[in-house]
């Protein structure tokens, strides 16, 4: 059973800095790529950024780029996002996802919300 576990959301400051990470589990992690999405109150899922299987190659979306660094470490099965400067357009609930494009599993979420 694929299982991924969201961690390190919270509240903070625009313009300050969260980790998020994601450990998995229930599959053989360094042979997927994996994604980060995010969905802002009443809206959609947003795709925010995915790291191929060794992170040889990264894609942000625009409201990423600059800011985010998506990141992985294949012999802890954890998938992290850096986010620096944030806004208060970030805040959302982040959800990892397995596969390009987060068209796989996702976990349940960790809550980020940013303060303006």
């Amino acid at each position: 059973e694929v299982q991924l576990v969201e961690s390190g959301g919270g509240l903070v400051q625009a313009g300050g800095s969260l980790r998020l990470s994601c450990v998995a589990s229930g599959f053989t992690f360094s042979r997927y790529a994996m994604s980060w999405l995010r969905q802002a109150p009443g809206k959609g899922l947003e795709w925010v950024s995915d790291i191929l299987m060794s992170g040889e190659r990264t894609s942000y979306a625009e409201s990423a780029k600059g800011r985010f660094t998506i990141s992985r470490d294949n012999a802890k099965n954890t998938l992290y996002l850096q986010m620096n400067s944030l806004k208060a357009d970030d805040t959302a609930m982040y959800y990892c996802a397995k596969g390009l494009r987060g068209t796989g599993e996702r976990g349940q979420g960790t809550q980020v919300t940013v303060s303006s």
